[in-house]
């Protein structure tokens, strides 16, 4: 995998790279039966809060330093505005208003964003198979959440799209879920100013505390009834989000997120909606239909792709070089005793002595 990051020395590594995504599937499938039984923002905060705090008991353990200076705090409260406020909020507030299929596709679109944010900032090279494999991506996490009969339509027909007012261009799911992809976006890229003035494992435990607060502190305003319709169930499916879903996930990722290819790690991002179906087809009893295993296969080989792109590039150039380096002399035509073509237009281009 083209993922060059220091957790490569750790055991497992790649089952640690694909960990993040994997807990994130799987935590949309354990948060599908606990959204209606409270409110979107404090949702969000509990998945923030307690999950930072998890993070920043385990850095003390590990012994991580604690942010110094008024330039990484700054830079803290910045990614915890941005990747914690406001994706997570318009995260929660977006799945309450669109279907979980389009919400899924909008949200893991935002590798597309990180390529052109890593382009323009960091000079991250991309390159033919990369673009390749961030346009199967995004085809295949459509085939994957979008309904099947959008999909033959705008096979049969095309599709037609109409916007509305503005008003209700902010009201409507599918904006606020893609204001949370730009945000996400933004923030795996944030992660890299934040590690030179921080550590990556406390500075994402802050900012996912600085983050929460504001959402906790906008719900007890706004809504009501938070918690007392919570059952069993859920209190422990939202102790797996926190727990699992949030700050083991969280701190895998922004940990590999500060160095390495940012590229490559955000294409792993397109496995979300792959696992959350796969679980929701073994625990929920979901069936897979042929369009979405179209859209599992595309997704694997854009990841494939997308990690791989620089070692096909390579492949493709030596190639090349190969071709060039195995163009033979001119040599005479002993038959004829005299030069061929080939060697008398070489001949015919040397200046006189």
């Amino acid at each position: 995998m083209q993922l060059k990051l220091s957790a490569s020395r750790l055991p497992f590594a790649p089952l640690l790279l694909i960990a993040p995504f994997f807990l994130w599937g799987t935590a949309m499938v354990a948060m599908k039966g606990v959204i209606p039984h409270t409110t979107p923002l404090f949702m969000a905060g509990v998945r923030l809060i307690p999950a930072g705090m998890l993070i920043l008991i385990a850095a003390a353990f590990m012994g991580k330093p604690q942010p110094k200076g008024w330039a990484a705090w700054l830079w803290i409260a910045l990614f915890a505005l941005i990747d914690g406020t406001l994706f997570q909020g318009f995260l929660a507030e977006g799945l309450v208003r669109t279907t979980a299929g389009l919400g899924s596709v909008m949200i893991d679109s935002q590798p597309l964003a990180v390529a052109l944010l890593s382009l323009w900032l960091f000079q991250e090279h991309i390159g033919f198979w990369g673009w390749l494999g961030l346009g199967l991506g995004v085809t295949g996490i459509s085939l994957i959440g979008l309904p099947d009969e959008w999909i033959l339509h705008i096979l049969d027909s095309g599709a037609n799209i109409t916007i509305g007012n503005w008003q209700d261009l902010f009201a409507s799911g599918e904006w606020l879920m893609l204001l949370a992809a730009l945000s996400m976006a933004v923030g795996t890229v944030l992660i890299r100013f934040v590690c030179r003035y921080a550590d990556p494992v406390t500075a994402t435990g802050w900012h996912m505390i600085l983050g929460g607060l504001p959402l906790w502190g906008i719900s007890s305003v706004l809504e009501s009834q938070q918690w007392e319709n919570l059952g069993g169930s859920d209190l422990v499916a939202l102790s797996y989000a926190t727990v699992f879903g949030s700050a083991i996930a969280y701190g895998l990722f922004f940990y590999f997120a500060s160095s390495g290819s940012l590229t490559s790690l955000s294409s792993l991002t397109f496995l979300t909606p792959v696992f959350a179906l796969l679980f929701g087809n073994l625990f929920l009893s979901e069936v897979l239909s042929p369009v979405q295993w179209v859209g599992v296969f595309l997704t694997l080989i854009s990841i494939y792709l997308i990690n791989q792109r620089d070692a096909l590039g390579a492949q493709n150039d030596t190639i090349t070089v190969g071709e060039i380096a195995n163009i033979q002399p001119p040599v005479l035509d002993s038959s004829a005793k005299k030069l061929n073509p080939v060697s008398l237009a070489v001949r015919e281009s040397e200046p006189e002595i």
